[in-house]
């Protein structure tokens, strides 16, 4: 894989700085029951990386404390993680709302037979990546057979309540584009998958758009076509100012597997720390540690967030 990194820095994204901390987000592992073509994290079955539970511990301490009103659990597949669900569970006994980035295909993993009933049990919203409506392109993207896995995990959620009208269990889908392009407008997008998901009797409540970051797999992929350059080009020539209010970076933390803190994980993967001084910030710190104000680590890649619509975690920032 190309290191495509040092074309990031030093970078021209405008400074910003943190404002009140709501949103731990927390990278259980990289492994993975898929392999992605545009994963920012390179996430995979082969890969052995996982959260202590020493940091573990950290994270429930954390929680403990308050402040934080949103436990957001990623990886690789987060579920595979042996210790997902006690985690789950602490979080939401302490009253801390729960995402799961789901990719869908985990539900019918062996061993995770129980895993869909679990999640609606403790209400997690599930925030499921789904990067087309199409067969084809999800294939080509994800895995042959991963479409067709992936529509029997969401008639499986559905049938518990998730994404039907008047049901709490929140169920969002993720659209990431295919290539070297920016995600058409969310609004407009969301209505095609409705109409063409409800051909295979799926239902959902809301579709996030989030950019692809030039980092990682994905920027490999584009350098070894020739077309690194121009994507951060577009990202650049596509930045939108009032983006910067609302950028993920400004409210989340995330939390690499090692317990090491960082604005988004974007940064995790560029091993952009977040630091106070010199100093590299860990979970342990989070413990009285006031954050508001400190600067966050940008590079050209943070034109991925503020690009056309915007983009973060939760989708895009503008309508």
């Amino acid at each position: 894989m190309l290191d495509t990194s040092a074309r990031l820095f030093p970078g021209t994204f405008p400074p910003i700085v943190r404002d009140r901390l709501e949103t731990l987000q927390v990278n259980l592992g990289y492994r993975c029951n898929q392999q992605c073509q545009h994963c920012h994290v390179n996430a995979g079955p082969n890969r052995s990386e996982m959260m202590s539970e020493e940091n573990l511990h950290e994270v429930q301490r954390v929680l403990a404390g308050g402040v934080i009103r949103r436990l957001d659990l990623t990886g690789g597949a987060p579920e595979l993680h042996p210790g997902f669900r006690e985690l789950v569970s602490s979080a939401r006994e302490r009253g801390v709302a729960v995402i799961d980035r789901c990719n869908l295909t985990i539900l019918s993993e062996p061993g995770q037979e129980s895993l869909a009933e679990f999640l609606a049990d403790r209400q997690v919203e599930v925030v499921a990546s789904l990067p087309c409506y199409l067969r084809e392109n999800v294939d080509a993207q994800r895995g042959k057979g991963v479409f067709d896995r992936s529509i029997a995990g969401l008639r499986r959620l559905n049938a518990l309540g998730y994404g039907k009208p008047g049901s709490e269990l929140v169920l969002n889908l993720v659209y990431n584009p295919l290539g070297p392009h920016l995600p058409p407008p969310q609004v407009d997008l969301e209505q095609d998958y409705r109409r063409r998901l409800a051909e295979h009797g799926v239902f959902f409540n809301r579709l996030l758009t989030i950019t692809n970051m030039p980092i990682q797999r994905f920027g490999s992929m584009l350098a070894s076509k020739g077309q690194f350059d121009a994507y951060l080009a577009l990202l650049k020539n596509s930045h939108v100012e009032q983006n910067l209010a609302s950028v993920m970076c400004r409210s989340l933390i995330s939390v690499d597997w090692q317990g090491w803190l960082y604005d988004c994980d974007f940064n995790q993967m560029l091993n952009l720390p977040l630091r106070r001084g010199v100093r590299r910030l860990h979970l342990r710190d989070l413990h009285g540690e006031r954050l508001e104000g400190l600067a966050i680590a940008v590079a050209d890649h943070c034109f991925g967030c503020t690009a056309g619509q915007g983009s973060s975690c939760g989708g895009a920032l503008e309508s």
